[in-house]
This record gives C-alpha cells, structure tokens and sequence, in this order.
C-alpha cells in the first residue's frame, strides 16, 4: 500500500497514536458482539495503521542511516 493511499487521518497519527488505536480495534475484533461489516471496516482500518508505522519505521531507519553514513565520512576525512 502506497502512504498515498492511507488516509490523511492516520497519516499524521504518531507512532504511539497508531499503536494504540490498533490495540483498540484489536479489542473491538475480538469482541464477539461486533458485526461482520463493522470487523471488516476495522480490520482494513488496521493494515493501513500497519502500513503507516510500517513506513515511519522505515523513515527512521534511512535517517538513522544517513546519520551514521555521514559521520563515518567525516571521521574517515580527518
């Protein structure tokens, strides 16, 4: 799933906001009173909260990277 596709709602969602709405429908599928469509829509729900922390993660991880890269080059210049 492209970031495009996720909505805007949970683009700006932060990590830990994310996690917790995930933890709530979680809760909420595991509750045998919900019905069949409302369990679908909070499923769908779900994958695109994963794909959102899927893609700050990976955000993180280049930035961290980056980082490292460019200290290394300045070490090794010295």
């Amino acid at each position: 799933m492209k970031s495009k596709n996720i909505p805007a709602d949970i683009r700006t969602k932060s990590l830990k906001e994310a996690q917790n709405e995930i933890k709530e429908i979680i809760t909420k599928l595991e509750d045998t009173n919900t019905n069949l469509e409302e369990s679908i829509e909070q499923y769908d729900r779900m994958i695109q909260l994963n794909h959102h922390i899927r893609d700050q993660f990976k955000k993180k991880a280049t930035k961290i990277k980056e980082t490292k890269l460019a200290q290394i080059n300045k070490l090794s210049k010295k």
